[in-house]
């Protein structure tokens, strides 16, 4: 125990020993510190006059929201819900685009008028009311000796279903 002991003391005599007493080099860098000229600080800059604004376009449509057309927003105020029976049987004709689809001729058979349609292929069909034709679940609504109307049901972009009404007319050839 004497050696570490004595090891110990004299660890902390050198050490306390290089601790001098002399600190004139301090005081004069301390002293030449404090002699320099204080530098100037900036004015606070002035800020401009606030303006308050109010935003009062609560009532119109959000920039970012679809764009809904007259018959849309009509649809929508009279709660009317339209979608397609995507559980009936799809007929032949509604693999078809509408615009491809063309009236050639009418047909009546017992007080019923019939409508001939030429599909893409050059296939004449025989329509009557009732029927559907076209992609988008296109239903015939009216036939008469110069055309037929239908009423297609599409997506209207915003997760719902609009009908929209197309005329197909009698092609001359």
């Amino acid at each position: 125990m004497g050696v570490k002991r004595t090891a110990s003391l004299v660890f902390w005599a050198a050490l306390l020993g290089g601790c001098g007493g002399d600190f004139s080099d301090l005081d004069a860098y301390m002293a030449e510190v404090q002699a320099r000229p204080a530098g100037a600080i900036e004015p606070i800059p002035a800020f401009k006059p606030y303006q308050s604004f109010t935003y009062s376009a609560q009532s119109l449509r959000a920039p970012f929201d679809v764009p809904l057309s007259a018959k849309e927003t009509a649809t929508l105020q009279t709660g009317k819900v339209v979608k397609p029976d995507l559980l009936r049987a799809r007929e032949f004709l509604e693999r078809f685009n509408i615009e491809g689809l063309a009236m050639v001729g009418t047909l009546e058979q017992k007080g019923t008028l019939w409508v001939l349609i030429r599909d893409e292929e050059g296939g004449v069909h025989r329509v009557t009311t009732g029927n559907y034709l076209g992609r988008n679940h296109g239903k015939i609504v009216t036939v008469a000796a110069t055309e037929v109307s239908v009423v297609e049901i599409v997506p209207n972009g915003v997760g719902g279903w609009i009908e929209r009404p197309r005329t197909i007319k009698l092609t001359e050839q």
